[in-house]
């Protein structure tokens, strides 16, 4: 989960690396009562060395008792809007489960419209992967779905129908041939259909499902207004509710993940610390002179620190770890 609000412009890479480094002092247990005083200053200077200080604070919560932060009563807030938001998110599991049991199916439009449902849903989703875990499971129809971290889905098999719902994040699917049920991957965004396929579904952070076909081919039907399209072998689409966007040739990295490689090809660095940071807990920043530097190769997933080295041999930049849950990538200096 990206620990900056949706909406929220995050701050500038220099005032997250400042943030950190006070952090990492203040934790240290050898900041001085002057270094306090100038984290103070710091802090107090403007509004992004506090949206900095709040974005750190917000990952350390996640690794570390609220006791250990050196700010008490940012930490305190923190801490206090988690619990609100947790509580939140129970009023709506029970107001979801009044609403099913009522067949409210006015209340059911409105939560879809909000997009609240899956990202919920999927705490509860019949199989689940946590950050950093990879999973791959046979369905009892002989279908094999492999798991990308961070990734859930329902499964719903009946007599006339084998339907997937994709929760939250990845899933690279090899369907087993039966012809009297029809295979269906349902997202957000619409309906997948698969005609004899091996492919790949992911749901993406701007709002939109990703499909990569390997083999057979996959019918796309969107979830407003019902077009529809057919996406052969070789071939990958991104779309939304509305619309598709232009095919393109399919992506092998969206089904090399599957083994536990991740597969660069011409990729900026930025990319590939994206995809980094989809199997890592914490925070990896790139900064801006280094961000756009490609990026070629195989990399594992399961060897985070060892990608990162491998990073460091192959590109002109220098891996930083000032606290246990945050990685900085910036240029080598000499």
């Amino acid at each position: 989960m990206n620990p900056i609000p949706p909406g929220v412009r995050a701050p500038s890479h220099e005032a997250m690396e400042q943030a950190a480094s006070w952090f990492s002092l203040l934790q240290s247990g050898n900041a001085t009562n002057a270094d306090r005083a100038r984290w103070q200053t710091w802090l107090a200077s403007g509004a992004e060395s506090q949206a900095a200080w709040a974005f750190v604070e917000r990952v350390s919560l996640r690794f570390q008792p609220l006791q250990a932060v050196p700010a008490p009563r940012l930490a305190a807030d923190a801490l206090q809007a988690a619990n609100q938001r947790l509580a939140r998110r129970r009023t709506l599991l029970f107001g979801f489960a009044a609403m099913a049991g009522s067949g409210s199916l006015l209340g059911w439009a409105v939560w879809r419209q909000a997009g609240w449902v899956d990202p919920l849903l999927a705490h509860f989703a019949d199989h689940h992967t946590g950050i950093g875990e990879r999973r791959d499971l046979v369905l009892a129809d002989g279908t094999q779905v492999w798991l990308a971290s961070a990734s859930a889905f329902d499964q719903d098999y009946r007599a006339d129908l084998r339907r997937l719902r994709l929760r939250s994040g990845e899933i690279l699917i090899q369907t087993a041939v039966d012809r009297e049920r029809p295979f269906v991957v349902d997202t957000a965004h619409g309906r997948l259909r698969a005609l004899g396929t091996r492919f790949n579904v992911r749901l993406d952070e701007a709002g939109g499902t990703q499909l990569a076909v390997y083999e057979g081919a996959v019918e796309i039907t969107l979830a407003h207004g019902g077009q529809s399209t057919v996406v052969a072998a070789g071939k990958q689409v991104r779309f939304t509710a509305d619309r598709w966007e232009e095919t393109t040739a399919a992506d092998p990295a969206r089904e090399a993940w599957s083994r536990g490689i991740l597969l660069a090809q011409d990729m900026s660095l930025a990319q590939v610390v994206a995809e980094l940071g989809r199997y890592r807990r914490g925070h990896i920043a790139v900064a801006p002179e280094v961000a756009g530097l490609t990026v070629l190769g195989s990399y594992p997933l399961d060897d985070l620190n060892g990608t990162l080295a491998m990073l460091q041999q192959a590109l002109p930049i220098q891996v930083r770890q000032p606290l246990p849950w945050w990685t900085t990538i910036e240029a080598r200096t000499r």
